[in-house]
């Protein structure tokens, strides 16, 4: 009777990752997942070295909200573990599927004494989706079934699992896994009754708003959406992976941060996939009317009502629930949407004097603006920093979806880099997969938050990747330093000097360069689109550019106070 083949506890991971239809895996290197690294790469699987185990998860992250596929990151337990919290929180807040594949210590270090928790994974636990330890090496693969499983169901997360380093090297059996196989699970349909009532009030409505996000993303319900508010004359609101959904054309679709003016003006709020967070004032007013119907799709019936009543409450996919409202509101006489540009006017007068105002420096609105004159209408543009983001929020107009990505909800700084990084490797991948043309990834960042992850450079060059960096570089933390002076007259602990940080991208082999005159920014961002490899624009930009934001709520587009006290003057905000 001959032997059971076996192979080794890697092989078997790298097998159940190629029946997940992994291509790229993101890994900080080490001795901890020797075996898995080598199968995967004799399996042609792509391995993408990160320098912090935060840009690991991060890369995974960017990688998963770009290809809609669940994004894998390799790493190890204690120093390792320690270093991915602020990603694994990105992720999970974000709603991001990603898999975290933790190396744990071998079993024969655990002691009475040892310095680290008995439970390796102690501090994953609390801040994402899942969390298991493998008990035993012939369970890898299922374990690890399960992991993507739970990543990408129901409220899509962080699954993290680990495995003891010695699992990789024990044999198992070569013969099938005992994985379980996921049948393809039917997205959940909407009741008749509650589609009905939501229907009722879009007909009855004057001013109905659709707000979507990424739950509306990643179900596909784009067709359906811009079906809808055409036959409704409905403006759709983009917000995160929900923008270019509709493309924001400024006549039925638009970006919340710019838009939101409007929000007070409807009478009927359709949610689609959208959490009613801090960046909508929690769905209430003053944001909104005090008086609004709100109707809510979501596939998570704990979501629903989370912060306010909701009047028309659907449990249901995205996709599903919004093509039930298409038949059930039929084709009715649609309304102008001419209301929110109506809305917008103030803010967008206020946006283009500025553009002309100044006293010699780069705004970072010009460049943002030159950036946009030249954007390439397949781009996926990362945001991160915060005044450049106010800015740039304030200029972006996205022609599709799958296109933007940026740190919040955490709004942890610096996470944009590897977001980034992992969103390049996704186009690549794409772009491998069926021959189309390789989609450029824009970066736009502040000086501050391009400081934390900045080694990341040479993760892609390393990795052969695509990646265009701007730096709006105003020497300094701009939000808190113009926070200071506001309420100081003078700022603490926020200078930064205006480093030549195009000389990090050097360093690491890339492309990169130092504008200091406006009339420098077009020719300079055309020669970073056109660059091959990871190139960056160190911008020195006006330093005292983001005092405005401090005193006219006009050009506020992330608000963190809301509008508005009884009587008294609105609060920078977003009037």
């Amino acid at each position: 009777m001959s032997a059971t083949p076996t192979i080794s506890g890697g092989e078997a991971m790298a097998r159940e990752c190629a029946r997940q239809d992994v291509r790229t895996v993101f890994a900080l290197s080490g001795a901890a997942h020797t075996q898995l690294l080598r199968s995967l790469s004799a399996d042609g699987v792509r391995v993408v070295s990160t320098r912090h185990e935060t840009a690991t998860v991060c890369a995974a992250d960017g990688f998963a909200r770009v290809s809609g596929k669940v994004g894998v990151a390799l790493i190890k337990d204690e120093q390792g573990l320690a270093n991915a919290v602020t990603g694994i929180v990105t992720a999970q807040k974000a709603g991001t599927p990603v898999v975290v594949l933790v190396s744990t210590r071998p079993g024969s270090w655990i002691e009475a004494h040892h310095e680290a928790e008995d439970d390796p994974l102690a501090l994953a636990r609390g801040i994402a989706k899942w969390v298991r330890n493998v008990p035993s090496p012939d369970r890898v693969a299922e374990y690890l079934a399960e992991a993507f499983h739970q990543a990408a169901t129901g409220r899509t997360g962080v699954a993290v699992l680990g495995v003891r380093q010695e699992f990789g090297r024990a044999q198992v059996s070569a013969a099938a896994p005992l994985a379980k196989t996921v049948l393809p699970i039917p997205p959940a349909a909407p009741e008749t009754s509650a589609i009905d009532a939501a229907a009722t009030l879009l007909l009855a409505a004057r001013r109905p708003m659709i707000l979507v996000g990424g739950g509306a993303y990643r179900s596909g319900a784009g067709p359906a959406l811009r079906q809808l508010a055409e036959a409704l004359g409905a403006p759709v609101m983009g917000h995160a992976q929900g923008r270019g959904l509709a493309p924001e054309d400024h006549i039925l679709g638009f970006g919340w941060p710019l838009a939101q003016v409007a929000a007070r003006d409807a009478d009927v709020v359709l949610c689609v996939g959208v959490r009613l967070g801090q960046r909508f004032g929690y769905g209430r007013a003053p944001r909104f009317s005090p008086d609004v119907k709100f109707i809510q799709i979501d596939t998570v019936a704990e979501e629903i009502g989370r912060h306010r009543p909701i009047d028309a409450p659907i449990v249901a996919d995205a996709r599903l629930g919004l093509e039930a409202l298409c038949a059930a509101v039929g084709a009715p006489a649609p309304r102008d949407t001419g209301w929110v540009n109506a809305a917008m006017a103030v803010r967008l007068a206020r946006i283009a004097e500025l553009e002309v105002e100044g006293n010699g420096a780069i705004h970072p609105l010009s460049l943002c603006r030159r950036l946009m004159d030249r954007w390439p209408p397949d781009a996926i543009y990362v945001g991160d920093g915060a005044d450049i983001q106010n800015w740039m929020l304030g200029t972006l107009r996205l022609p599709r979806a799958g296109a933007f990505l940026d740190h919040y909800p955490f709004g942890s700084m610096g996470v944009g880099t590897p977001l980034a990084l992992g969103a390049a490797a996704a186009a690549r991948e794409a772009a491998d997969a069926d021959g189309s043309p390789l989609r450029p990834v824009i970066l736009v960042t502040g000086d501050g938050s391009f400081g934390f992850y900045c080694s990341e450079l040479n993760s892609a060059q390393l990795a052969g990747l695509q990646l265009a960096v701007i730096i709006s570089n105003d020497g300094a933390w701009g939000t808190e330093k113009h926070g200071h002076l506001k309420a100081l007259g003078e700022s603490f602990n926020c200078e930064l000097g205006q480093a030549d940080y195009h000389l990090i991208a050097h360093a690491f082999g890339c492309g990169g360069e130092r504008v200091e005159a406006s009339a420098e920014v077009p020719a300079a961002i055309d020669r970073m689109l056109a660059a091959e490899g990871p190139y960056v624009l160190n911008v020195i930009t006006d330093p005292m550019a983001g005092a405005t934001r401090k005193t006219d709520p006009r050009v506020v587009t992330v608000a963190f106070e809301d509008m508005a006290k009884p009587g008294g003057a609105a609060t920078p905000a977003v009037l």
